[in-house]
């Protein structure tokens, strides 16, 4: 970044920051997009195998996923802590590179730890009473899928240095081209092309594995060859430990993380409640939240922008500056997501085609849930996208404590506690476990809003 902390004259602040946020927050929320697209092309390749496969592969995901998420959040921490060493120093070379550093120790600690937990796999859905043939299928494709944890959450770590350093657009064609690999190796191993074997469902894990790799090392290659980027030398005396900056990072990271476990905590959840209703709805439900999830990512990208943002303006103690970044990222936001519901209403079947084929006949149980599904994920997509924006600049306050237990309330209490009630004690079933859901979006989105326009009689902002 190289703005200084006075606007041209004449021009207005508003419209400079929308400027400044769309340039950063359109190629990072095409990278979420893009990163979604390459699950969902495992999903798109899986759905092929049939039902039984989808609902095993949606079982280890829930919980994968969910520590994927959490460990992402745990190094993204990294992502506001080098906004402010900007903001209050730029370039800060030696901050900026002990702060990656000290990440990047911590993704490869936290993903060895978050490979452990996923072994859990087995146990819990035993515990939950799945199938045991679903059982069989996901703990198969689990064992090669848990590999691919570390290389991501590395990956994770370069996207936030990079886009912190105002070139997210780096991130956003390293994922592209990584969805090239996934597909390839997804047809490769799954039906056994190009002279690979067939491994049916482990063999999207085992793209997942190379598809990860081939991130990590091109953000290498860029990160090398790219002048901006190599000045600040992040591997540089790659053993020298800075704890105190490991620690800032894991404290400012440990309840990012946890109100990431909390909201996909909500929807893995989710997932074994329906497994344990049918494997249709369990389908049905894989289909329709991956839908929600493609819209997601536009507002997630928009609160990362955020993170950014007010974390510069943070680090240059511009009280201005993170009012406007905060609230223009939550408009850009809400904006958004009034489309996508808009969408989910009155083109549901085009959108799941994305998937599967909503006309074909032996798809009909399955299109008839995610239909009765994607009409309450429109209800909620202005939840989610004011939720995601407004926890994003908070981050960028380095504020992280209080939404965390703001999440972990709504999307456990109100969220789950709906969710069980109507999906098990009504005849709603899916619909009422999707109502629940909504419940918990609606209630975070209203407490973090709420903090966030109190920021200044909270003492937020003070660094």
């Amino acid at each position: 970044m190289n703005e200084t902390h006075a606007l041209n004259a004449g021009s207005n602040p508003w419209r400079t920051e929308l400027g400044a946020m769309l340039r950063l927050s359109w190629p990072l929320a095409l990278g979420n997009l893009l990163q979604m697209l390459t699950y969902a092309i495992d999903v798109i390749f899986i759905a092929r195998l049939g039902e039984a496969p989808l609902a095993a592969s949606a079982m280890t995901v829930a919980l994968f996923g969910l520590v994927l998420w959490a460990m992402s959040g745990l190094t993204g921490a990294v992502a506001p802590v080098i906004a402010a060493e900007l903001g209050a120093r730029a370039p800060a070379l030696r901050p900026v590179r002990r702060s990656v550093r000290m990440a990047l120790w911590l993704a490869v600690i936290a993903g060895l730890g978050g490979m452990l937990v996923c072994l859990a796999l087995g146990p819990i859905m035993h515990a939950t009473g799945q199938q045991p043939r679903i059982i069989a299928l996901a703990q198969s494709y689990n064992t090669i899928l848990i590999f691919s944890l570390v290389p991501m959450v590395i990956a994770n770590v370069l996207r936030s240095f990079v886009s912190a350093l105002g070139r997210p657009g780096f991130a956003t064609a390293i994922t592209a081209g990584g969805i090239g690999v996934n597909a390839l190796a997804n047809y490769a191993f799954i039906f056994g092309h190009f002279g690979a074997p067939e491994l049916g469902l482990r063999g999207a894990a085992v793209a997942t594995v190379i598809t990860s790799l081939s991130v990590v090392a091109a953000f290498a290659v860029v990160i090398r060859w790219t002048p901006q980027f190599h000045r600040y030398r992040i591997i540089g005396r790659w053993w020298h430990a800075d704890w105190h900056r490991f620690g800032e990072i894991v404290r400012i990271g440990t309840p990012i993380a946890l109100t990431i476990t909390a909201e996909a905590g909500i929807f893995g959840a989710a997932a074994f409640l329906m497994g344990s209703i049918g494997v249709s709805q369990l389908a049905a439900h894989t289909v329709a939240l991956q839908i929600a999830a493609l819209a997601f990512q536009i507002p997630f990208g928009v609160g990362q922008a955020a993170t950014i943002r007010v974390g510069y303006f943070y680090g240059a103690r511009d009280r201005e500056g993170m009012k406007r970044a905060g609230w223009t990222a939550i408009a850009l936001g809400t904006g958004f997501m009034g489309a996508t519901a808009l969408a989910m209403i009155v083109i549901p079947r085009p959108l799941l085609s994305i998937y599967i084929d909503p006309w074909d006949a032996k798809n009909a149980v399955l299109v008839g849930f995610a239909l009765q599904y994607l009409v309450i994920a429109a209800a909620f997509q202005l939840f989610d996208g004011l939720q995601a924006v407004a926890a994003g600049a908070l981050r960028g306050l380095q504020d992280t404590r209080i939404p965390m237990w703001i999440a972990i309330f709504s999307y456990w209490v109100p969220g789950i506690g709906i969710a069980l009630w109507l999906g098990f004690a009504t005849p709603l079933e899916g619909v009422g476990i999707w109502i629940g859901l909504a419940t918990g979006l609606m209630s975070a989105a209203i407490l973090l809003s709420w903090r966030w326009s109190r920021r200044e009689r909270l003492g937020l902002t003070e660094r």
